[in-house]
């Protein structure tokens, strides 16, 4: 019974990403918004609040009684465990730049944990999404969706390794445990936000990592690197999306990677 309850929310979520997707390619590299810049300086648009009102809506016109957790609007409580997480534009920076790197993030938790996920990536017309026990799967265009799963690289030295904001591990303390692991590896690259998630889930890149987080960017990549073989953990390594930083890896050398973040940043268990 609840398998099926499940499925029919990850469902929702899929379709829901997609259509909130199209959305944001009406303003995507026009010239038809204007950013305005929240107390965080983070930029939010209409892009990002037309999108998650639409979000908004085919939940509670679905599933009246979920709860509602969104990156633009005040919460809306429920009453059946469920609650659905929403970043409509994860990467708004790229996203105003141009960068096609930007995405759609849904989560749904139930009783206070991530069950389903979904990164949604317009531009590329790319998906992944994941459910608990039910493995990951990928998309691209109208393709069928095909298992989703982490690379099989066995050592650091072969390794991509992906991060956001190399200002930001800057201004977190952050950056010489980023600098060391960059130093150890085949390649690194700032092809960050949900995207970043989106490479190593589907085996394109073995490491992704932030210093700095919110619920809705985190919660929908906890089950969808899990589910396609990875492992996930904040930063002193505990397996957890309620963190406010985060390690994606496909799970080969994490614990090699948290040692040399440790051994670097003096972070401490």
């Amino acid at each position: 019974m609840m398998q099926n309850t499940m499925k029919e929310r990850l469902s929702l979520a899929v379709k829901m990403a997609h259509s909130a997707g199209k959305i944001t390619l009406k303003y995507f590299l026009q010239n038809n918004f204007h950013v305005q810049w929240k107390s965080d300086a983070s930029p939010v648009t209409e892009a990002d609040q037309e999108t998650e009102t639409f979000m908004r809506q085919m939940i509670c016109e679905h599933f009246p009684q979920d709860a509602i957790l969104g990156e633009e609007f005040p919460s809306r409580e429920g009453t059946s465990g469920f609650r659905w997480i929403l970043d409509p534009i994860d990467g708004t920076k790229s996203f105003v730049h141009g960068v096609p790197l930007y995405g759609t993030l849904i989560a749904v938790e139930y009783e206070n944990e991530s069950v389903i996920g979904v990164i949604h990536i317009p531009a590329t017309q790319e998906c992944v999404y994941a459910m608990k026990n039910s493995g990951a799967f990928y998309t691209r265009g109208n393709s069928a969706p095909l298992p989703a799963q982490v690379s099989e690289c066995q050592e650091l030295k072969d390794a991509l390794i992906l991060t956001t904001s190399e200002k930001t591990l800057h201004k977190t303390g952050r950056y010489a445990g980023w600098h060391a692991l960059t130093e150890k590896t085949r390649l690194a690259r700032n092809w960050g936000d949900c995207y970043g998630y989106m490479l190593v889930a589907t085996g394109r890149a073995e490491v992704m990592l932030d210093p700095v987080m919110s619920l809705w960017d985190i919660a929908a990549l906890y089950p969808i690197i899990t589910e396609a073989g990875g492992t996930f953990t904040d930063w002193r390594g505990n397996k957890t999306y309620t963190a406010t930083e985060c390690v994606a890896s496909n799970g080969k050398f994490h614990d090699h990677i948290l040692t040399i973040l440790h051994n670097e940043t003096g972070i401490t268990e």
